[in-house]
């Protein structure tokens, strides 16, 4: 595990620096495809950065309110870049709330919009794992497999490794349907990445050592991997049947 980069007085999260990295790439990634899809690659951009830049305030201010006792002797922490001082599940949700806001009053098209950011999360995806595993978080249930790694005194499943393999699996298989006449169906790559990485989590989550239970040891990521699931597989079965209905009558 590498969680700090010491460069000098200067100490580095690397876990977050790796997120940023796999944010930059992702998105030069995303708007080199928005270019082939004849989108508007300044737009993109400007759609992400909305969401960024609201996310990570929303994440800041919540853990505030959740947490007030934590900036009230040091008000500076307000913005510090410790990653342990954000609300993540809220800053998603405002992150949304902003892209949809943005999408809105730019009149952008929902399914159109969400395949041209599907190369940028899928990369993210991949670059969550490598930080996972930099910062040993999100680690495996004690094992006696000849892969497990030493971690937190006992030798565990490496989930953070098992995640970073299927999310480049996934991307590797985005960016091949990103060349395929699939992608002619707005929303069908977005939805298949969606997928992809339901059943992702629905295999890790049954390693993890650290996973949320709830009732009589069930999972709360595989219930929430299980409804996604099949959430996105209707919706898959209903964008094919109206491109094909959209064939019949053309």
């Amino acid at each position: 595990m590498f969680p700090i980069l010491q460069i000098g007085p200067l100490a580095i999260q690397v876990p977050g620096l790796i997120i940023l990295a796999g944010l930059w790439l992702g998105l030069s990634l995303a708007e080199r495809r928005a270019k082939k899809r004849e989108s508007n690659p300044s737009v993109l951009y400007n759609l992400v950065f909305v969401g960024i830049i609201s996310g990570v305030i929303g994440a800041r201010l919540a853990y505030a309110i959740n947490y007030p006792d934590a900036f009230a002797a040091n008000p500076s922490s307000l913005i510090s870049i410790n990653l342990g001082l954000f609300d993540p599940f809220a800053g998603a949700v405002i992150a949304v709330g902003a892209m949809l806001i943005y999408g809105v009053r730019k009149r952008l098209s929902l399914w159109n919009t969400l395949d041209a950011l599907t190369p940028l999360l899928a990369v993210i995806a991949v670059a969550q794992g490598i930080s996972h595993l930099a910062s040993g978080s999100s680690f495996g249930a004690p094992t006696a497999v000849p892969w497990g790694i030493q971690l937190w005194g006992s030798f565990r499943h490496p989930t953070q490794v098992y995640e970073i393999i299927l999310a480049a699996l996934i991307l590797i298989m985005v960016m091949y349907l990103d060349t395929t006449k699939w992608v002619r169906i707005p929303g069908f790559l977005f939805l298949v990445f969606l997928t992809s990485s339901a059943a992702s989590r629905l295999f890790i989550e049954a390693f993890r050592g650290d996973s949320m239970l709830i009732g009589n040891g069930l999972r709360i990521a595989q219930i929430v991997s299980w409804i996604i699931l099949a959430c996105c597989l209707i919706l898959m079965g209903r964008r094919i049947q109206s491109r094909q209905i959209e064939n019949n009558t053309s």
